[in-house]
């Protein structure tokens, strides 16, 4: 990737746009991209915190283990995300594994350089605390549904959750999921079983509130799954 595509790259994402070409000259410098092929790890929990990275292409898993070696997924990254938020301007280690769910291309910037950047253009502190504040607001969200609702009623905000994210709309007020998932990966984006999340698709597939295009991808009818919640 030349000099020219990693900018234009870069400031695809909120936190570089508008940046002028003077600005973003320090952080081209010490950028440098790499391609993860599908099933590889990017780090693991507990490794020094060392970089920042940008999704360019394909789709990244953030997952916790426990000491039994259960998987709790924290989050599902796609092209246009960054990770991890929680690093900047701490000693630490990252707190969570990152695995490449397809062949993925990123971007990575030192996190040490990184904040070196920052200090010298507070305009970009703001733009991070804004991203880092939305991630604050959806993981109190999650925090909400869990300890409010019944894992049928988290199945339906996760599904929903999903659609903003990963969603097109496909006529009829329904959207398709463009992203697929196993039963496994959305039991353990809410800490729940996979006989649980089957058993429940079936229901809602039972109901029409969500069917399975020629494709394979899930699509949803949202405002009868958010009546369905009330």
């Amino acid at each position: 990737m030349n000099m020219q595509s990693t900018q234009e790259l870069l400031q695809s994402f909120p936190l570089f746009k508008g940046l002028t070409d003077f600005e973003m000259e320090p952080i081209l410098e010490i950028a440098k991209n790499r391609t993860y092929r599908s099933g590889s790890h990017i780090f693991m929990q507990g490794d020094p915190l060392n970089n920042v990275y940008f999704i360019h292409k394909g789709k990244v898993k953030i997952y916790k283990t426990d000491i039994h070696g259960k998987e709790q997924i924290v989050n599902i990254l796609q092209g246009g995300d960054m990770f991890p938020h929680q690093g900047f301007f701490r000693q630490d280690d990252y707190p969570a594994h990152s695995q490449a769910t397809e062949d993925s291309e990123l971007l990575f910037i030192p996190i040490q350089s990184f904040e070196n950047f920052l200090i010298t253009h507070p305009e970009i502190c703001i733009k991070l605390f804004r991203v880092l504040g939305d991630k604050i607001v959806d993981l109190q969200s999650r925090l909400q549904e869990k300890i409010l609702h019944n894992t049928y009623e988290q199945i339906i905000m996760l599904l929903l959750r999903l659609a903003k994210n990963y969603g097109e709309e496909a006529g009829d007020f329904k959207t398709v999921i463009k992203s697929q998932f196993t039963n496994r990966e959305l039991a353990n984006m809410i800490g729940s079983s996979r006989e649980t999340v089957s058993r429940t698709l079936t229901q809602l597939k039972k109901k029409k509130l969500i069917e399975t295009n020629k494709q394979g991808f899930m699509v949803l009818d949202n405002d009868a799954l958010e009546d369905e919640l009330f």
